[in-house]
């Protein structure tokens, strides 16, 4: 097997699948083998977990690095547009990269974004973990699928914004506005929503509830049909 066909199938991937096709692909496997949501105490299987992650950067780089060349054979490769962002596209202590940000929401990696202005804002898919969005404004923001492990956004302003399927593993949401915001599909284990304000908030259909709350502490926070949590 060649190094490329074993980049592809590290993927999970038929060989000569889309660019399109890799970055969904190690978006999947990012999220599934992130090291945050290995627990802490398997020491076994972080290490797994950080080496698998090394392994899916690895081949997504490669399969990017080879679209230029693969393009040059036929026509002059078309200038990179936001459609193919750069290789640094997801970035963390672990290897793995984030989303580049377009051009009016600027939150550049590691920076501090406490008090940021980003109301309203397209943030899908992106990577923010670990970042300081403390009193940050994040009202009617698109958030869906985005990752948040560790993120601080105490004080922050969520109202009607759009977690769907965001990973909020242990955030920091600590007297967060989160009225009206949907936030059915996210994770929120061990998250801290201690006087978060819920009213409102869309987190299941009917009696069923869809949000994942595994080790949330949500002392004194106010619950989505008005009561306070002891």
């Amino acid at each position: 097997m060649s190094d490329l066909d074993r980049y592809y199938k590290v993927l999970g991937l038929e060989p000569g699948a889309s660019l399109e096709e890799v970055n969904q692909a190690y978006r999947d496997l990012a999220f599934i083998w992130h090291p945050d949501r290995i627990p802490k105490d398997n020491p076994r299987l972080q290490q797994k977990a950080q080496e698998k992650l090394k392994e899916i950067n690895q081949a997504r780089d490669r399969l990017r690095s080879i679209r230029p060349s693969e393009k040059n054979r036929n026509a002059e490769a078309p200038p990179r547009d936001r459609a193919h962002p750069p290789s640094s596209y997801y970035q963390s202590s672990y290897s793995y990269q984030s989303p580049p940000q377009s051009p009016h929401q600027t939150p550049k990696p590691h920076s501090d974004l406490s008090g940021a202005n980003l109301s309203g804002a397209n943030l899908k898919e992106k990577d923010l973990s670990g970042r300081n969005l403390s009193n940050a404004n994040l009202s009617n923001a698109n958030l869906s699928d985005a990752f948040l492990h560790k993120v601080n956004l105490q004080g922050a302003n969520l109202e009607k914004a759009n977690l769907f399927r965001a990973n909020l593993l242990q955030a920091n949401l600590s007297n967060a506005n989160l009225r009206e915001a949907n936030l059915i599909g996210a994770d929120l284990s061990g998250a801290d929503l201690r006087g978060a304000d819920l009213r409102g908030a869309k987190v299941g259909s009917q009696d069923r509830i869809l949000v994942k709350l595994t080790g949330a502490n949500l002392a004194g926070a106010i619950l989505p049909d008005g009561s306070i949590h002891a």
